[in-house]
């Protein structure tokens, strides 16, 4: 495969002494891209509709334009070209290859948030970071693809890297304050596509509605930390994950090991040495967690 290179003209750029880690980061990074563009080729032409074909085809060519960046950057760095390679076998039907796509997607984001979190240019690390943005995006279009088909057992599993359960998964060693950041953003919004499944359900419950309300705070505690550290917001793919709890009962029991899984995660973040904003509002929602999950604990003793 070859694509005309005509990215950003980099010429600014001086050769400073080479960070090996960031520079097989890059790499890594222009392989997924490389791989990506010859996997969605494939899906696209499995797609049922033309609509999921169009935009398929519209996602490769934001990926061929990471590639063409990605590698200019890499020139400019070590003054040779990258490597490419096919590191991901693509899938054989169209629901696995959108199932693949989607979680690569989510990947891309982590990966290229860690990587702009590393490298001091601050054009690369724009560039990262809009590429990351974008693989945010894509995500979203593949999940509505997976909503329009029947869901396997595969896309369920996805849970376990959304919100708490993903930062939980994560090895502490890999985590980045992007990423953390990402992950309770993440876990806010699963929140209150869970309460809204609730009160919809039930109709109003005071524990849920309060709840409810005191999580928005939340996310509006969140939001200035991620301009402050230019991490782009993630998008809500929350309700994609939530169930309808059997009874009341059921939903109590439920909160209460969201609430346990969210305190697990802040005292995971606040065991590395964190920005003092950011310590603070992590230890603010920690102790607002101890506090719902008391609630939780009292209703389900209720019940």
């Amino acid at each position: 495969m070859y694509f005309p290179f005509y990215a950003p003209n980099y010429d600014h750029y001086y050769r400073a002494p080479i960070d090996t880690q960031l520079l097989n980061d890059i790499q890594k990074a222009i392989n997924a891209e490389y791989s990506a563009i010859a996997c969605y080729a494939k899906i696209a032409g499995m797609a049922p509709t033309q609509e999921e074909k169009d935009k398929i085809l519209e996602i490769q060519k934001d990926e061929k334009r990471h590639l063409e960046e990605f590698t200019q950057i890499f020139i400019k760095l070590t003054g040779k070209k990258p490597s490419y390679q096919i590191i991901e076998e693509c899938p054989a039907t169209y629901k696995a290859g959108i199932e693949f796509a989607f979680k690569d997607e989510q990947e891309a984001v982590d990966s290229y948030l860690d990587i702009a979190d590393k490298v001091q240019d601050p054009a690369i690390k724009d560039r990262f970071r809009r590429a990351a943005s974008d693989e945010q995006n894509h995500a979203v279009w593949f999940l509505y693809f997976l909503q329009k088909n029947p869901r396997s057992t595969h896309f369920h599993r996805q849970m376990g890297d959304f919100g708490a359960k993903g930062a939980l998964n994560a090895a502490a060693s890999s985590l980045t304050l992007p990423q953390m950041l990402t992950y309770a953003m993440q876990d806010e919004y699963l929140a209150q596509a869970r309460y809204n499944n609730i009160l919809g359900t039930f109709g109003s419950i005071r524990t849920f509605a309060q709840i409810k309300e005191a999580e928005l705070r939340h996310i509006s505690a969140l939001m200035p930390l991620f301009e402050r550290y230019q991490v782009p917001i993630p998008t809500d793919i929350s309700q994609s994950f939530v169930s309808t709890p059997e009874s009341v009962k059921a939903a109590y029991a439920a909160g209460v090991q969201g609430e346990i899984d969210n305190i697990a995660m802040y005292d995971k973040f606040l065991s590395f040495n964190l920005p003092s904003d950011v310590q603070i509002v992590f230890s603010q929602l920690r102790n607002a967690s101890l506090n719902h999950l008391a609630a939780f604990e009292r209703g389900l003793a209720r019940h």
